[in-house]
């Protein structure tokens, strides 16, 4: 390619140093960056420092006094313990349900295809409409749920209207909505892992599927639990479809996210300052994320 160009360039009669080509090759797709990504993440660290309110015809420098105010607001905590409490139950669940699954389906020999296409079926739904229909579902007087719940002897909950059973709830549709991604992801590595490492814990003595599954699945699949567990926590920290469609943040802010809150600090209340600084935290923790994920992969954790 940086012969083309030099070729190209001479043929019109200029001249160019053979050094600057990979920077002229490389020059839109950084225009492109720095446009689209890095240019909006910077008018919002720079916002966050500001009173700016939507539709305002001016804005103030305020410094770090968005940030304060967040330290302490008492929504502010409530929403992020809510998002923390929601990632802690849906990452490992949709994690380990994702791999249970996969090997569920690789370990059979019929209904591949079919159970395959079933469990992923939820993350192709569009989640607004499937929020609605579990919101059917967990109607406190018709849902399907309590229906199914009452031969049991369970009386019939509130579910999405109860402040210590409307997160969970939410986790459990966060669960279902991505637990099918998860466990494509695990189908290829499975797929991926050489048959003769079986063969080979057979002749050691690796009789049972736990025992295959301890000594070579499991640590063969190292990288892939590794990106499968922090997509997930990214995926589950951006929560907010579901609670703006069944709950909106109720009751009583039991269900109050981050992203919610960001939301209607900053298109219900106007505080776009107020928002940005809210939205600036929940990068700081996808950062984390990222770097984690980054740090351990680069360990080749193909056996830990």
């Amino acid at each position: 390619m940086a012969e083309v160009v030099l070729d190209r360039v001479s043929a019109r009669g200029w001249r160019i140093d053979r050094s600057a080509v990979p920077y002229l090759l490389a020059g839109p797709a950084f225009v492109l960056m720095l446009l689209l990504l890095i240019g909006p993440v910077l008018t919002v660290l720079l916002l966050s420092f500001t009173d700016y309110q939507l539709g305002a015809p001016g804005f103030g420098f305020i410094g770090l006094d968005n940030y304060t105010e967040l330290a302490g607001e008492k929504v502010f905590w409530k929403s992020l313990g809510n998002t923390l409490a929601y990632v802690g139950v849906v990452v490992p669940a949709a994690v380990g349900l994702g791999l249970g699954v996969a090997l569920l389906i690789e370990s059979g020999r019929s209904w591949r295809a079919f159970y395959r296409a079933a469990f992923f079926v939820p993350v192709m739904a569009t989640l607004i409409a499937m929020a609605i229909a579990w919101e059917f579902m967990l109607h406190p007087q018709f849902g399907l749920i309590n229906l199914m719940l009452k031969p049991l002897g369970i009386a019939p909950q509130n579910w999405l209207n109860d402040p210590g059973l409307a997160l969970w709830v939410l986790a459990v549709i966060g669960i279902w909505q991505s637990f099918g991604f998860n466990m494509v992801l695990f189908m290829a590595g499975i797929v991926s892992i050489p048959k003769h490492l079986y063969e080979a814990a057979e002749m050691d003595g690796a009789r049972s599927a736990w025992e295959r599954f301890r000594l070579v699945t499991w640590p063969m699949l190292g990288p892939v639990t590794m990106f499968v567990v922090v997509i997930t926590a990214i995926r589950s920290f951006q929560v907010f479809d579901t609670v703006h469609a069944l709950t909106k943040g109720g009751p009583v802010k039991a269900t109050e996210v981050l992203l919610y809150t960001m939301y209607a600090e900053g298109f219900e209340f106007l505080r776009s300052g107020y928002a940005a600084a809210i939205a600036v935290v929940f990068l700081v923790f996808v950062l984390i994320l990222t770097v984690i994920k980054a740090r351990l992969l680069d360990r080749k954790v193909h056996y830990g």
